[in-house]
C-alpha cells in the first residue's frame, strides 16, 4: 500500500509536471533555452578548440602530430585524451552534483571551474602542464554539459522538448565556426610574441564575465525541487514561470491534466540522499546498459571525425594552412544539422533518428576516405558534420527522457561518461590508425562503430517521443 507521504509528494510531482507540460511556447520559454545554451556555447568552444589548435601545438614543439606508440604522451592524441579523461571524471564522478545541489547552482559553478582551468592551461609551457590543466578543465566541462541536458529536459513542455534540444544544439554549435575562424586567423601567428593557440584558448574564458548574468535569468527546476521534497520552493518556481508565460501569451493557461507519479520517496527531505542504484534495477537497467554501449560506440564516429578534421585533411594531401581554412568552411555548417533536426525533432521517434543519422555517418565517412579533391572533401565533411550533429540532437533528448527526475543527472552522467571514456582511447586509437592505416582505416573504424550504434539503439532502445517525462520514467 502506498504511504500517505508518498501520495502527497507524488501528487505534487504529477501536478507540477502537468503544469509545466501545458505551458504555451512563448518568448520566455525560448529565452530559457537560449540562456542555458549560451552557457553551453563556452563549453563547446573549449571542447572543440582541441580540434583547431592542434597544428599550433605541434608547431610550437609541445606535441608531435602522430603518436610514436599507442599510449605515447608526446603525440597530439594525448591532448585530446586528456580532455576526455577530464570529461569522463566530470560526468561519472561528479554527475551526482546537479541531483544533490540543484541544476542552477551546478550550472554556474561548473562553468566557472572550467574557465579557471582553461586560463591556467593557456599559461603552461610544458607538455605535462598543458595535459594536467586540460584534464582539470575537462572535469568542469563534463559536469556542465550533463547539467544543461538535464535542465532543458525538465524545464521544457513535452510538446517542444525535441525542438528545445535542437535549438540548444544550434546555439552551442555556433561556437565551432567561431573557434575555427579564430584558430584560422591566430594559430599561424604570434601576436605580442605569444603563440596564437594561447590566444584562442584565452578568448573562451570570457564566460566568467557573463555567467552571473545568465544565471540570474534561469529558475531552478521545479521538477528537481519537488523530487527533493521542497514543495514550497517548487510551487514558487512554477508559479513564477506560469505568471511570465501568461503575461506574454495574453490569455489564460490551458488546464493541466496530472497523473500520479511518485517522483520522490516517502518522507523526502531537501537533504535526502538520492538512490543512484535505481538505474541498475528494472526497468532502468536495460536502458542503462543500452545507453552505455551506445555511448562507447558513438564517440568513435563523432569525435573520430570532428576532433581530427584538420589532421585528416592534411593526411589527405591538404597543406596545413589550407586545412585550417577548409576546416573553418566545414565548421560553418556545424549548426545546420541541429537546425534541420528542429523540423523533425518532435515528429519522429528519437531512436530512429539516432539510427538513421548513424547510417549517414558511416556512409559519408567511407566516401570521404576515398576523396582527394578539396571540393569533395569539404562537401562530404559538411555532410558528416551535419549527420553527427543530427545524432547529437536526438540522443541528448533521448537519454534525458529515459530516467526519473531524482536520478536524472546522475543517470545521464553515468551513461554519458562512457562516451568520454571511449573518447580517451578513441583519440589515441585514431592517431595510431591514421599513422598505420591512413584515412581509409580511420573511416572503416568509424563505420564499424556506427553499426554498433544501429544495433544497440534500433534493437534495444525503447520509444520515447512525445511522452511526458514521468510517463517514460515510471
Amino acid at each position: 500500500m502506498t504511504a500517505p507521504d508518498e501520495i502527497s509528494i507524488g501528487g505534487h510531482a504529477a501536478a507540477i509536471s502537468a503544469r509545466l507540460d501545458r505551458l504555451p511556447t512563448t518568448r520566455y520559454i525560448w529565452r530559457l533555452v537560449l540562456l542555458l545554451s549560451l552557457g553551453g556555447c563556452f563549453e563547446f568552444y573549449d571542447l572543440f578548440l582541441m580540434t583547431y589548435i592542434g597544428p599550433g601545438l605541434v608547431r610550437s614543439g609541445l606535441f608531435s602530430s602522430a603518436s610514436s606508440s599507442f599510449f605515447g604522451l608526446s603525440g597530439l592524441a594525448s591532448f585530446v585524451a586528456a580532455t576526455f579523461a577530464g570529461l569522463f571524471i566530470g560526468t561519472l564522478v561528479f554527475g551526482f552534483a546537479a541531483d544533490r545541489f540543484g541544476r542552477r547552482a551546478i550550472f554556474t559553478y561548473s562553468l566557472l571551474w572550467y574557465t579557471a582551468g582553461t586560463v591556467v592551461m593557456a599559461c603552461q609551457g610544458t607538455t605535462a602542464g598543458i595535459l594536467t590543466w586540460r584534464l582539470i578543465a575537462g572535469v568542469g566541462i563534463g559536469v556542465e554539459l550533463v547539467t544543461i541536458d538535464t535542465y532543458i529536459a525538465e524545464l521544457m513542455p513535452k510538446e517542444i522538448r525535441g525542438r528545445a534540444f535542437a535549438v540548444n544544439q544550434v546555439v552551442q554549435f555556433t561556437a565551432i565556426p567561431v573557434v575555427a575562424l579564430v584558430s584560422w586567423l591566430l594559430v599561424p601567428l604570434a601576436p605580442l610574441g605569444i603563440d596564437g593557440w594561447r590566444w584562442v584558448v584565452l578568448l573562451g574564458s570570457v564566460s566568467a564575465i557573463l555567467v552571473w548574468f545568465i544565471r540570474r535569468g534561469i529558475p531552478e527546476s521545479p521538477r528537481w525541487l519537488i523530487a527533493r521534497g521542497r514543495l514550497a520552493d517548487a510551487e514558487r518556481a512554477i508559479g513564477q514561470m506560469e505568471a511570465r508565460v501568461a503575461r506574454e501569451s495574453g490569455a489564460g493557461l490551458p488546464p493541466a491534466e496530472a497523473r500520479f507519479a511518485a517522483e520522490a520517496p516517502a518522507g523526502a527531505r531537501p537533504d535526502a540522499p538520492v538512490r543512484f542504484v535505481r538505474i541498475f534495477r528494472p526497468p532502468y537497467l536495460n536502458r542503462t546498459l543500452m545507453l552505455t554501449v551506445f555511448q562507447l560506440a558513438q564517440t568513435i564516429g563523432y569525435y573520430g571525425f570532428s576532433s581530427w578534421v584538420p589532421t585528416l585533411l592534411i593526411a589527405a594531401g591538404i597543406r596545413t594552412t589550407a586545412s585550417l581554412r577548409y576546416s573553418f568552411v566545414i565548421a560553418i555548417f556545424a549548426p545546420v544539422g541541429p537546425l534541420v533536426a528542429q523540423g523533425v525533432a518532435d515528429r519522429f521517434e528519437r531512436k530512429w533518428q539516432i539510427v538513421w543519422s548513424a547510417i549517414c555517418i558511416a556512409g559519408f565517412g567511407l566516401l570521404f576516405a576515398r576523396q582527394h579533391s578539396p571540393a569533395w572533401l569539404m562537401v562530404l565533411g559538411v555532410a558528416l558534420t551535419c549527420s553527427n550533429n543530427w545524432m547529437s540532437v536526438a540522443f541528448h533528448a533521448y537519454q534525458a527522457e529515459l530516467f526519473p527526475t531524482p536520478v536524472r543527472a546522475q543517470a545521464v552522467g553515468f551513461t554519458y561518461s562512457w562516451s568520454r571514456f571511449s573518447a580517451i582511447f578513441t583519440s589515441l586509437m585514431i592517431g595510431f590508425v591514421l599513422k598505420n592505416f591512413g584515412v581509409g582505416g580511420v573511416f572503416a573504424l568509424i563505420a564499424a562503430a556506427m553499426l554498433t550504434v544501429v544495433v544497440a539503439i534500433g534493437a534495444f532502445g525503447p520509444r520515447t517521443g512525445g511522452l511526458a517525462l514521468e510517463s517514460i520514467s515510471h
